[in-house]
């Protein structure tokens, strides 16, 4: 295994140390890994003017995901099963060019140990030498085109290495004032992540936003990546967020949304000025919004002139309703089930081809999540969207 770690409090982006353990020179894995190395300082995340390169290596042999995918079941042999889900086709049909997104909070490893109090949950369930095979095991099942993240304390020793073996280019923009940096032994500040399949996509750019409310920067932020489809050509905007959390803040995530919506709608109209389209450019936007639908935040999204909708309404058989629930944990204050993660879409460019369905309560268990088998409090979201012909857009 990998034991990776900063020795302070404190974060330092110049040095990331990484100590090989017990793992074998030959793990995919550990190859992926042990690539991480001191590396110069970064600038500010929040910069928008911050494109990172993120260190792919085009030339490198490409790690297989199916061998990875089957070392994670490996060491993870001693644990129940992965939970089963089915990916549910929408009626839209099967589009040869679908691009597949996962939205995640995989929980960050510091607050699971050391804050965030999952009374049902065994401390040894949440052990980072396995936790993060759980993780990897979840992203390679579904291996999707685009990935979001939320709460990412494994950036530079787990998550880019690893994915970057993979074909994929990833940009992270970590909070101002992570609460990660409170916890002893922490491995930096968490953040979120947007990674995307190379071969796919071209990046076009990249912005980092930190993001305002009523005239004030706040802790929370987001990534937004245009990127060109390289089998259409078309253009498109995708987004990663995470706002604010608990009950009390609803006005302050309204405004983080709204500043999302603003930064989203300038991004699309400078892709569309730089591409001379005369269709609004598409956008996907996905995070834990930390918001029911009965928010104004929710409300705000699902109202914008930009024209979005939320691909999991598709689950329900009316066709407007979200999901009982994407998080379900218990915690000291009792057990919190709730609807708070999204995809949402350009509704007129986009079709929603499939969803990936939610275990049940008797799946999930009575000591909810995490646990053994499931590393995050917070459920993966899947959607595969495909383009509408762009004839039938402009007209």
């Amino acid at each position: 295994m990998l034991c990776c770690r900063t020795h302070s409090k404190k974060y330092s982006p110049d040095i990331m140390e990484v100590v090989a353990c017990s793992m074998g020179s030959s793990s995919s894995l550990y190859s992926a890994q042990a690539k991480t190395v001191s590396r110069p300082p970064l600038p500010h995340p929040c910069d928008s003017k911050y494109n990172p390169g993120n260190n792919l290596d085009l030339d490198q042999d490409l790690a297989d995901p199916l061998e990875l995918l089957q070392e994670c079941r490996e060491n993870l042999r001693n644990r129940p099963a992965q939970l089963q889900r089915a990916l549910i086709q929408t009626g839209h049909g099967v589009s040869r060019q679908t691009i597949r997104v996962m939205q995640w909070n995989v929980l960050a490893q510091a607050l699971g140990e050391g804050m965030d109090s999952f009374v049902q949950c065994p401390m040894d369930a949440l052990n980072w030498a396995e936790r993060k095979y759980l993780i990897l095991e979840e992203i390679l099942t579904y291996r999707p085109d685009i990935l979001c993240l939320q709460e990412v304390d494994h950036y530079f020793d787990m998550f880019q290495p690893v994915l970057a073996s993979l074909g994929y280019q990833g940009s992270f923009c970590p909070k101002p004032w992570s609460p990660c940096l409170d916890v002893e032994n922490n491995n930096g500040p968490d953040g979120c992540a947007l990674f995307f399949n190379h071969k796919r996509f071209q990046s076009l750019n990249t912005t980092h936003l930190r993001l305002s409310a009523m005239m004030l920067k706040t802790n929370q932020v987001a990534i937004i990546a245009a990127l060109r489809c390289r089998a259409t050509g078309r253009a498109f905007c995708v987004a990663v967020t995470h706002l604010k959390a608990r009950s009390g803040w609803e006005v302050l995530r309204s405004a983080q949304g709204s500043d999302l919506l603003r930064n989203l709608r300038n991004a699309a109209q400078r892709i569309g000025t730089e591409e001379k389209t005369d269709t609004d450019v598409p956008l996907i936007v996905c995070g834990d919004f930390n918001a029911e639908p009965s928010e104004d935040v929710y409300r705000n999204f699902a109202t914008s002139s930009l024209g979005l909708d939320s691909a999991y309404k598709h689950l329900s058989t009316d066709g407007k309703t979200e999901p009982p629930y994407t998080t379900w944990k218990i915690r000291p204050s009792g057990e919190c089930c709730h609807t708070l993660d999204y995809v949402w879409y350009s509704h007129s460019a986009l079709d929603v081809n499939a969803v990936l369905d939610f275990p049940t309560a008797e799946q999930i268990g009575p000591n909810r999540l995490p646990s053994y088998n499931y590393p995050s409090d917070h459920l993966s979201l899947v959607c595969d969207f495909s383009f509408k012909d762009p004839t039938l857009v402009s007209q």
